[in-house]
């Protein structure tokens, strides 16, 4: 029976190593494990970019769908168009509080030929993403990539005089 279950089992001993091979999957691993920190590092910084664009978008979308109803109210500069009853007002603040968005620092775009109903606006939003992944940034020439969103609306109403 001892010898059966001998047979069966077979006792693997630890060969031996030359002594320039010793650590070598240590830093095998060392440089693999850097590698792919960087590589996951710049996926989640490709998802950030995407999330902080598709905010970009809705909010460019906002603007200009608020600017297709009430022409007039592009900017705050006028009495009646007071926030939150401008277009500006709206991009800047159509976002949930405490996303990846410094919105004070979105640049604001708006091109329309005329205000009158028929015409098209034209919203174009642009923000500086900030990389946060290092070796992104010297590949791309810059650790800010500038993130630019756009949305055309067809005015529906006259502008109020």
């Amino acid at each position: 029976m001892r010898n059966s279950l001998k047979s069966l089992v077979r006792f693997s001993h630890p060969r031996r190593l030359p002594s320039g091979e010793r650590g070598q999957s240590l830093v095998e691993f060392a440089v693999m494990g850097v590698f792919l920190t960087v590589l996951l590092m710049g996926v989640a910084d490709l998802g950030r970019a995407y999330f902080t664009y598709l905010a970009l978008k809705d909010a460019a979308a906002e603007g200009a769908y608020f600017g297709a109803v009430y022409p007039a109210c592009t900017s705050a500069s006028d009495p009646e168009c007071a926030s939150p009853n401008n277009v500006e007002y709206r991009i800047k603040n159509s976002a949930p509080q405490g996303s990846l968005v410094d919105w004070s620092t979105v640049g604001i775009d708006l091109e329309a030929a005329t205000l009158t109903p028929g015409d098209s606006l034209t919203v174009t939003v642009t923000y500086q993403y900030p990389l946060i992944t290092p070796l992104v940034g010297t590949i791309v020439g810059s650790q800010n990539l500038t993130l630019r969103a756009e949305s055309v609306a067809v005015i529906v109403s006259e502008a109020m005089p």
